[in-house]
């Protein structure tokens, strides 16, 4: 594992872009840079305008250049699940005739030999993680280099996604100047990141809540064995309260960010604010529980369709329960209403980071830790896929040794509060659940 390092974190999000310089020290994140812009040319999650993602990119990168006092190069970007793949691979290679030592080149062949298969052409694989090596016949080996043997076998697990988001995500950071050195599935690097070890272990479900969408991944035996999208997020919400209120779609943005709660329940029927309506020449007074109903409205929306998803392979059984991020994670009252909707005990992930207290910057943040994290054979592994021989260590080139400014505070960082409650029975339907899903 790499005990020191600087790497550049790039969430190319619905509504906001972000960049992230940090130093990897061992094992500690030091972050050096922040650039945040607002995102341009996606929908829903999705590329689907380069030229304006790929300018929107630079900007970020612009600004985090300018804060850390470093020129950028390469870039370490998380791509979405949506549509993601997961199945299970394994490779073969002779060794030799004799027994000799294996190589870094061995764990290269072993990885491409994994991914031999026949691909859809709509699709491109994103991620190879290793489980286990086995030599001769001797498995549960994590690094099988230095050891003598005549067959390598690996075991391990494949993300695969549409080539369209994955080569289009890719061509936007080229085109912006920009080397994708390394792609991660996102919930893959979230999980690592925010979750406990215990949390990874016994399973959990990472529910990202986004601007242009909803995710909510399955965390079990510290991998990622299912991931499921929903294509509404927090401009959904922001469009609802535009119609419902008759108001331009920026007033509906400060509205939501200045006086919204996501559970309506807690909010005041007696508080009051005006708003700009379209069409009055004066503002109206709308009440805080009313724009909470609105927020509320939708927000249950997208977690009825996710629960089903859920809880069709029992995911809900797990003793983690729901762990939640992404910007409109920030909102209050969101912990009580996840709960009540998927009867699961919830905390709410915000990064601990000076300037960066918001939900919304863990994506970014998780893309950083999670390559500092890798070890050399998860990367001579991911090397296969990539073509590229070596995995550079150090991503940004310093420019001049001048101490990093002050990190940018968050738009409207509120502390959500989280109550849990102990799980109720679960014994029966998390050994179902292992038994009929994930094993």
């Amino acid at each position: 594992m790499d005990t020191s390092g600087m790497y550049v974190g790039l969430d190319i999000g619905t509504t906001s872009i972000k960049v992230i310089v940090a130093e990897y020290l061992e094992g500690q994140l030091n972050v050096l840079g922040v650039g945040n812009e607002r995102s341009a040319g996606l929908s829903r999650g999705v590329i689907v305008d380069i030229d304006k993602a790929s300018e929107a990119i630079k900007r970020a990168v612009k600004t985090a250049e300018e804060k850390a006092s470093i020129q950028i190069h390469d870039v370490i970007v998380g791509i979405s699940a949506n549509k993601l793949k997961i199945e299970p691979v394994s490779g073969m290679v002779a060794i030799g005739d004799q027994a000799r030592e294996i190589t870094d080149q061995d764990v290269r062949d072993v990885a491409a030999a994994a991914i031999i298969q026949n691909l859809p052409p709509e699709r491109e694989i994103i991620n190879l993680v290793p489980d286990e090596f086995i030599v001769d016949g001797f498995d549960g080996i994590k690094d099988p280099r230095s050891m003598v043997g005549v067959r390598l076998e690996m075991n391990g697990m494949l993300f695969t996604g549409p080539k369209t988001i994955v080569h289009n995500t890719k061509k936007a950071v080229e085109q912006a100047g920009l080397n994708p050195q390394l792609a991660v599935v996102s919930p893959i690097a979230q999980g690592l990141s925010i979750l406990s070890d215990g949390e990874q272990d016994f399973g959990t479900v990472l529910l990202d809540l986004g601007g242009g969408q909803t995710t909510a991944a399955v965390i079990h035996d510290h991998r990622l064995k299912y991931a499921e999208v929903d294509p509404e997020g927090g401009d959904y919400i922001t469009k609802d309260i535009s119609v419902v209120l008759n108001t331009s779609l920026e007033n509906a943005e400060k509205l939501k960010r200045n006086y919204g709660f996501a559970d309506s329940t807690r909010a005041s029927e007696d508080n009051s604010f005006p708003v700009d309506v379209v069409g009055q020449s004066r503002p109206t007074d709308i009440s805080e529980q009313y724009l909470a109903e609105i927020i509320e409205a939708r927000l249950l929306q997208i977690f009825d369709k996710l629960k089903a998803q859920l809880a069709a392979t029992n995911a809900l059984t797990l003793p983690g329960g729901i762990v939640l991020t992404g910007g409109v994670a920030a909102l209050p009252g969101i912990s009580d209403l996840v709960k009540e909707a998927f009867d699961v005990t919830v905390r709410v992930s915000i990064p601990d980071q000076m300037g960066l207290r918001h939900p919304s910057f863990t994506q970014a943040l998780s893309l950083v830790n999670y390559r500092g994290k890798m070890s050399e054979v998860d990367l001579l592994v991911q090397s296969a896929v990539t073509g590229n021989q070596q995995l550079a260590t150090h991503v940004v080139k310093q420019v001049a040794p001048q101490p990093a400014e002050s990190q940018p505070t968050p738009e409207r960082p509120r502390t959500t509060e989280t109550r849990t409650k102990q799980p109720k029975k679960r014994g029966q339907g998390i050994k179902k659940f292992f038994s009929d899903f994930f094993d």
